[in-house]
């Protein structure tokens, strides 16, 4: 049994009986293995009686589920109106540029952290911060890299 099999067993073992078990099943699978595989659609399909499509559909639609592994480190920048007006746009863009394509650390948007007034914000690994400059960023991307 393959590590993507036994998540989604697990999965579906927690969360296949409820209403609306979908979301909850993709949520379970992402946690365990740190992105939905592709592999894992049919079994997920079958078991919830839907189809593949409607699956791979849920999937690819929310921007929260992975369909590739991330790296070792995961940057999350708030996409919310409140960062970007005060400058997580270009935050984002510094962060695209300063990482390049691929590598140990992977950047994804995130929609509020409810760090409204102390914006812009982010997440890396899960911790919060908040008023982040694109220096501020630069010395956080070091210590990810030196780590």
């Amino acid at each position: 049994m393959t590590p993507t099999d036994d998540a989604v067993r697990q999965a579906l073992a927690q969360h296949g009986r409820e209403a609306g078990a979908l979301l909850p099943v993709l949520h379970a699978v992402q946690d365990a293995l740190g992105h939905v595989p592709e592999a894992a659609v049919p079994a997920i399909a079958r078991a919830l009686n839907l189809s593949r499509a409607e699956v791979h559909g849920v999937v690819s639609y929310y921007h929260f589920f992975r369909r590739t592994p991330p790296g070792r480190h995961l940057l999350q920048v708030c996409r919310a109106e409140a960062c970007q007006a005060c400058g997580a746009d270009d935050l984002l863009a510094h962060a695209e540029s300063a990482l390049g394509s691929g590598g140990s650390v992977t950047l994804e948007p995130v929609y509020c952290l409810g760090l409204c007034a102390s914006s812009p914000a982010l997440l890396i690994d899960g911790r919060p911060l908040a008023r982040v400059t694109p220096q501020a960023l630069d010395e956080l991307l070091a210590g990810l890299r030196s780590s």
